[in-house]
């Protein structure tokens, strides 16, 4: 990345870190030294392992205003600044915001074409260069009071995109991921407001950000359980897509496939299945989050829920 880039970066990255501290909002963080320490393990960085966060979306300001949380020294280095996936529809509408998104290491990402375009394709390249890049399962703004709820009255986080399976298991090594969980940057930017004001945030939000603890790799390794059930259910959704399977995940999922475990059905849907499968366990750990921070209705902090 270039020196407009980096200052592009550091710039945003420094304002909201002014605005988290202006006293404009109130702000809770916990776990962030499950972050500070992956960004932080330069040598594991070094031989291409890299970082996944993966969190609720409730706003369009949640990406950048949460990273105002990091240090500062932070912001000045494209190593510790995350690369995220962006729709094109919002963040990349004219010459002024492309060029703006892209120095701001944002991935213009297409909507409903798919896990196999160019922004997932250099998210894993940035992966196997030891890079940060931050995902949003949902793949767009979700209110909490949008969510459904289940038979025992629980919100459900809706499904999240399977394009998050294949940046997992597609990366070389297993990548330190660390699920994350926001609350109340829906009060700071409410969705519906009318035109002008909806671009001005809303001052004396009481926002929270939580760090999970990193997905063990043990936890992934579990989407490669598949059974001949799964496959009854799902094999429609993977009609038409690449059966190769590639990355760490990939080539223990095609071990277990060349040993006779899936030899009853296609390779293109067993490698379909993994990537559901990765997918619903990042879903259920930041959903699991989100419980334990916001309550079963997720939305504000328990106590209030």
């Amino acid at each position: 990345m270039g020196l407009l880039g980096t200052a592009t970066v550091t710039v945003v990255g420094l304002t909201c870190k002014a605005f988290l501290n202006s006293g404009l909002c109130a702000v809770t963080v916990n776990g962030l030294h499950y972050l500070k320490t992956a960004l932080e393990d330069t040598a594991r960085r070094s031989a291409g392992q890299g970082v996944v966060t993966i969190c609720n979306h409730i706003s369009t300001l949640d990406d950048p205003v949460t990273w105002g949380v990091l240090p500062a020294r932070y912001h000045l280095n494209p190593r510790t600044t995350r690369w995220a996936l962006g729709a094109s529809d919002i963040m990349f509408t004219n010459p002024l915001f492309s060029t703006f998104f892209s120095l701001g290491q944002t991935l213009e990402t297409f909507r409903g074409e798919g896990i196999y375009q160019a922004a997932v394709d250099t998210a894993i390249h940035k992966l196997n260069d030891g890079h940060w890049v931050h995902l949003y399962g949902e793949g767009k703004v979700n209110q909490p009071d949008t969510y459904l709820k289940d038979s025992l009255g629980r919100a459900c986080l809706p499904r999240f995109k399977w394009g998050v399976g294949r940046i997992l298991m597609e990366a070389s090594v297993p990548p330190v991921v660390i699920p994350m969980w926001i609350t109340g940057f829906e009060q700071l930017m409410p969705e519906g407001r009318p035109f002008l004001y909806k671009y001005l945030p809303r001052i004396g939000a009481r926002l929270s950000i939580t760090f999970g603890e990193p997905v063990p790799a043990d936890e992934l390794r579990e989407a490669l359980a598949v059974s001949k059930s799964d496959a009854d259910v799902d094999a429609s959704a993977a009609a038409d897509q690449p059966g190769d399977l590639t990355g760490w995940l990939g080539k223990e999922g095609q071990r277990r496939y060349d040993t006779g475990a899936a030899a009853s059905y296609d390779d293109h849907v067993y490698a379909a299945l993994i990537r559901q499968k990765v997918t619903a366990i990042i879903h259920r750990d930041v959903q699991a989050l989100g419980r334990s921070v916001s309550g079963k209705l997720l939305t504000g902090f328990k106590s209030d829920s």
